[in-house]
């Protein structure tokens, strides 16, 4: 005889997992979670901060705005130089208020030897950028970021933005903004130097 009492029938898709057993599987997501918002976070903000070793990389120069008569550069080739990198662009109207301080900074330094500066255009088109260098009486070396290649390195916001880097390849100090004085952009170069 078949019981139908509902009172001695069993639900037979078991019982819930213990305590213990939820705790450890909410503590498991919710770490999987900080770790995927941390890996998130971190790559929002750029790889590359002061005390980062910059990787090597190459970018063409305009010609006219070659350096030592190179029309290709390395970073590798400037070890044991500072190297300053300004991304800009001619259509940036905030790179228009810095470039007459840039330009001046390295006319202070370029006799010197022990220090670079390199224009790196960003998004941009020659003949344009051609107009802003001849603008702003630009004699600094200058060339396009193809591919933005070296942008994404250094995983820039937008421009203008700069990087400071030592002798020995090692990030000291992003200007993220036009510089306001050509001694701020010197109060940054002299202590590297020392």
């Amino acid at each position: 005889m078949i019981d139908s009492n509902p009172i001695t029938t069993r639900n037979h898709r078991g019982a819930p997992p213990p305590i213990w057993a939820q705790i450890i599987i909410w503590v498991a997501l919710l770490g999987l979670l900080a770790v995927v918002y941390f890996e998130l976070n971190r790559s929002q903000q750029g790889q590359i901060g002061p005390g980062d070793q910059v990787s090597n990389f190459s970018m063409p120069l305009f010609s006219g705005y070659e350096l030592n008569g190179q029309s290709q550069i390395q970073l590798s080739d400037f070890r044991g130089k500072v190297v300053m990198v300004n991304f800009w662009a001619s259509w940036c109207k905030p790179c228009e208020q810095e470039a007459p301080d840039l330009e001046q900074a390295w006319q202070f330094y370029k006799d010197d030897g022990r220090v670079v500066f390199i224009g790196a255009d960003y998004v941009d088109t020659e003949p344009e950028a051609r107009a802003y260098l001849a603008k702003f009486g630009i004699t600094f070396a200058n060339g396009p970021d193809m591919g933005t290649r070296a942008s994404q390195l250094f995983r820039i916001k937008g421009v203008p933005e700069t990087y400071f880097i030592d002798q020995q390849g090692v990030l000291q100090y992003a200007q993220i903004g036009p510089f306001s004085s050509v001694d701020e952009i010197k109060s940054i170069i002299n202590p590297m130097l020392k």
